[in-house]
């Protein structure tokens, strides 16, 4: 999940949150060998804690533990993101629809306060200020978790930040910024959840996501 901790941490957790965070913005690219050796400079961890980190990330599907051979940052291909996207979709809409009939104010100011930090990233973004990707899709992170945030199932919640951050790979892997269309996607969603009509909400972020992967594989950088 896109969010820092609240508890001091571990040489094991810093290491494990540094390298799931590599991976996921692209700076460990897909499919490259995990050197231990190489590892344990760059995250200041020893060989048997990065060990067992990277058997934790491969247990998330982030790595790929080949045996005798070591670990590798997994894959990515276009069927894989597709199929990442439909489950996100189909995570979220359902939390929407528990989200919507169950919040109360408190909920209301999360998603008011969380779109508006996600709408001053994107004009900043729109006005051509790309240097802080992490920033925005932590936003866009904190936006669509409010969304759900009243639906009452931590479970729910946990599987849908895991699923939400294979999503965000593929985002970073392809760079991909689709502007005033998807703030204007955001902006209706807040509506949507205003007025609690999750039924709308539901139709809007399917093309949020939709458009989303066609403009990624569009990119040609995923096949």
């Amino acid at each position: 999940m896109l969010h820092q901790p609240l508890l001091p941490e571990t040489a094991g957790e810093k290491a494990y949150r540094q390298i799931r965070g590599d991976i996921l913005f692209g700076r460990l690219a897909p499919a490259q060998k995990l050197k231990l050796e190489k590892l344990k400079d760059d995250y200041g961890a020893s060989v048997s804690t990065l060990r067992e980190l990277l058997n934790r990330l491969s247990s998330e599907g982030l790595v790929v533990a080949e045996g005798q051979r070591g670990f590798e940052v997994a894959p990515v291909s276009a069927a894989n993101m597709q199929e990442v996207a439909a489950l996100r979709l189909l995570l979220e809409g359902h939390a929407m629809r528990q989200s919507f009939a169950a919040g109360d104010m408190e909920w209301e100011g999360r998603v008011v306060s969380a779109h508006h930090k996600l709408t001053l990233m994107e004009k900043r973004m729109l006005a051509g200020d790309r240097g802080d990707p992490e920033t925005w899709k932590r936003y866009d992170w904190e936006f669509h978790h409010a969304l759900i945030s009243a639906c009452g199932s931590k479970t729910l919640l946990e599987t849908h930040a895991a699923i939400y951050d294979k999503y965000l790979r593929y985002q970073m892997i392809a760079v991909v910024f689709r502007g005033q269309l998807a703030a204007d996607e955001h902006e209706r969603l807040l509506d949507c959840a205003l007025r609690r009509d999750a039924e709308r909400a539901e139709q809007i972020l399917r093309i949020h996501i939709d458009s989303c992967v066609e403009h990624t594989l569009k990119g040609g950088l995923i096949r």
